[in-house]
């Protein structure tokens, strides 16, 4: 199949296929008229590639899946180099993870503190940390309860 072709059933632009043509992720393959060839195995690295980026992956951390592949390994991820890269994709990914946990206990930590200072703010000053109702929901005095006289 020629260029555009490819660029369509992958998803893709030509202009792309080339870049990657370029960086040598894609084989340059010509016909006798000098057009681009490819095949189907041409497709499958593309695909490979497109996953891998989906999942966050850089074109050069792809590189070894692509090498896998075309070694004959079908699932392009069982190289060693491969299971590497997955390896410190994972240790990457954890970093983040911890990273944004951090981040969002902080976050929780000034909303609760903005949210104590909004309500200290408001008309009538802070609610009260135990209020009562009545039976319309409108707030009442605290109920007294009754005291036992004082035998002296």
């Amino acid at each position: 199949m020629r260029i555009g072709e490819l660029a369509r059933q992958a998803g893709t632009t030509t202009r792309t296929l080339r870049h990657y043509e370029e960086l040598g992720l894609l084989p340059a393959r010509r016909s006798g008229n000098g057009y681009r060839t490819y095949d189907d195995g041409d497709l499958r690295l593309l695909q490979q590639i497109r996953t891998l980026q989906d999942f966050g992956f850089g074109l050069e951390e792809t590189r070894p899946f692509v090498d896998c592949l075309r070694a004959g390994h079908p699932a392009g991820d069982s190289c060693p180099a491969s299971l590497d890269v997955y390896r410190r994709k994972l240790a990457e990914l954890d970093d983040c993870i911890d990273h944004l946990q951090r981040v969002r206990a902080e976050v929780g930590a000034q909303l609760a503190r903005a949210e104590l200072e909004a309500a200290a703010d408001a008309p009538g000053g802070p609610p009260p940390l135990c209020a009562f109702t009545g039976p319309d929901g409108a707030p009442e005095a605290m109920p007294r309860t009754p005291t036992t006289p004082r035998i002296p």
